[in-house]
């Protein structure tokens, strides 16, 4: 790998007027080296809630079509997962109104993308999240674009390189979710961005086809993902202070026709996001700590660059592993900070790191209103940085250009942290599915069945990421019995208790079962020490196997009233 990163440095290092192809050689090589890297170990990590809400959407169906209120075999968990042909995007967008809080074109495209691909088999979780990976090698090809317009063609080459091995795009491209596509069209935006600047800083008529897909490249963003909406304001607050920078107003026309267009393109879907802003769905973002947007902030940077195994590992390793972060993120930081001001104090180069950051600053300053003016902390969630990565990439690229040392230790750095992350040792899934599954088949030979009390359709899904992986691991391991169920019991307010609902379930004529109880939102107490299932047998609560990964599940043992 070592030697791969001194080839590519050689490549864009030799760029001259007579050998042109090492320059797109060594793109092209980038753009290799990014697909295997995405495409890596696509389906190692267990699907988890987000992915399976992306699912169940993209394969055409609802919730309505669900199993709910019912006991099922664990083995017939996949078959939910089949595609559904015959679907229109109208029918996805009324699902997605009526049962979720996104907008339809990327559910709509991946639904188009996967009925390509049928019958999708026992591929069809890397089927799932091929797509977004494709995405997330067409933005290394976008960044490269914004950096060659706004610095150079090198620059270019060292953009697109830092995305390629960043751990964070990785993960982003590995994950089954609308955030590869609304960060390539970002990308495309800062692009047109720039294009419109260097044309005002030539004082020029703006070039039409320009402003045309810059246009175009908005209204799909709006369409696919709600954060677009703060990329969008960011553009428009972006290009008012280049117009006032560069004391120009000839372009205010043009740009105020174009960003209308795109504003009433979005009118139709107003209602709709509307709704959806006040739905309960979006209650779950944690509320906003004193200062602790700063701090996930700078943390979320540093896993742009690097990520080495701290989750779920000794604590020995996490110490270590963790040192060794923040010490690479400070130094990077003192990089970056002097090769800013650098290329900022460059004519040429001054107002596209001036565009960048602009753009950059506003993003973060969106983030920081929804925290501390609406108590919902975004910044918790790194993958939410989609919304501004492109301009950090593209900041980070120019700012370490001329320094060979910093850019060779950032990719060798890179490329390791993007080891771990596809071999599951970083970014690993939410909930935890896999150590979920492992912790419920303590003892493989004893028939399994999975309670998930639902409150809301969130609740299925997580408790549907749990049953895929522990169906996964019982066929993996050949443990698989007959008597093994699944069920996902309402548990809401206005609902009969669960523990009556167990104990008027179907009987299945079995002696001993081992039945684990997912309670999203219940507390250890709540859960009695003994309960009746089937109407024939006591399940007595194992106070050893109790376990909370963000929700809890708990372990009984039950066994057949002997008459």
């Amino acid at each position: 790998m070592y030697q791969l990163i001194s080839q590519l440095q050689k490549l864009h290092q030799g760029l001259t007027n007579r050998q042109p192809y090492l320059h797109y050689l060594g793109l092209a090589a980038i753009i290799a080296l990014s697909t295997v890297l995405r495409f890596q170990n696509l389906d190692l990590k267990p699907l988890w809630m987000d992915e399976v809400i992306t699912a169940i959407f993209s394969l055409g169906k609802n919730y309505d079509q669900l199993p709910l209120d019912i006991l099922f075999p664990l083995q017939r968990v996949p078959e939910i997962f089949t595609y559904q042909s015959g679907v229109t995007c109208d029918q996805i967008a009324a699902n997605l109104t009526h049962q979720s809080t996104h907008p339809p074109l990327f559910f709509c495209g991946m639904y188009s993308w996967l009925g390509s691909m049928t019958p999708l088999g026992s591929e069809w979780v890397t089927k799932l999240r091929s797509l977004p990976a494709l995405f997330g090698v067409g933005t290394i090809v976008g960044i490269y674009f914004v950096n060659r317009t706004a610095f150079s063609p090198t620059s270019g080459i060292i953009a697109a390189l830092i995305m390629a091995v960043s751990p964070f795009a990785v993960y982003l491209s590995q994950e089954a979710r609308h955030y590869t596509m609304p960060m390539f069209l970002i990308t495309l935006a800062l692009w047109g961005l720039m294009e419109i600047q260097r044309d005002i800083l030539d004082n020029k008529r703006l070039r039409w086809w320009v402003v045309l897909l810059w246009s175009i490249v908005n209204i799909i963003g709006l369409y696919t993902h709600y954060f677009f909406i703060l990329a969008f304001i960011a553009e428009i607050i972006t290009l008012i202070l280049l117009i006032y920078w560069c004391k120009t107003s000839i372009f205010k026309n043009s740009l105020i026709i174009a960003t209308t267009g795109v504003v009433v393109s979005f009118i139709p879907w107003m209602p709709v996001i509307l709704n959806h802003f006040q739905s309960s769905a979006t209650n779950w973002l944690p509320a906003t700590m004193h200062i602790s947007p700063v701090y996930n902030t700078l943390i979320s940077w540093i896993l742009m660059v690097i990520a080495l195994p701290v989750e779920n590992q000794p604590l020995v390793i996490t110490v270590i592993c963790g040192f060794f972060m923040v010490t690479f993120a400070i130094w990077v930081g003192l990089q970056v900070w002097k090769g800013l001001k650098t290329v900022y104090l460059e004519k040429k180069t001054h107002l596209s790191i001036l565009t960048l950051a602009t753009f950059m600053i506003v993003v973060l300053m969106e983030f920081f209103a929804i925290a501390y003016l609406f108590g919902k902390d975004i910044t918790a969630i790194p993958r939410y940085n989609f919304v501004y990565y492109p301009s950090f990439c593209a900041l980070l690229a120019a700012s370490i250009g001329k320094n060979h040392q910093s850019k060779l230790i950032i990719l060798l750095v890179g490329v390791l942290s993007c080891v771990f992350v596809v071999s599951n040792l970083f970014f690993q899934k939410p909930f935890l599915p896999e150590q979920v599954a492992q912790n419920m088949n303590l003892e493989p030979s004893t028939p399994i069945m999975l309670v998930v009390g639902y409150s809301n359709y969130q609740d299925v899904a997580l408790g549907l990421g749990f049953a895929l992986a522990l169906e996964k691991l019982r066929n993996n391991i050949n443990s698989f019995n007959q008597f093994d169920t699944v069920g996902f019991l309402d548990k809401s307010p206005h609902s009969p208790p669960l523990w009556e609902k167990l104990d008027q379930m179907p009987t299945l004529g079995i002696s001993q079962i081992n039945l684990w109880i997912v309670g999203p939102g219940m507390i250890r107490e709540s859960y009695p020490q003994q309960l009746k299932l089937f109407g024939d047998s006591i399940c007595n609560i194992d106070s050893a196997e109790h376990y909370r990964i963000g929700i809890p599940y708990q372990l009984y043992r039950c066994n057949k009233i002997r008459v």
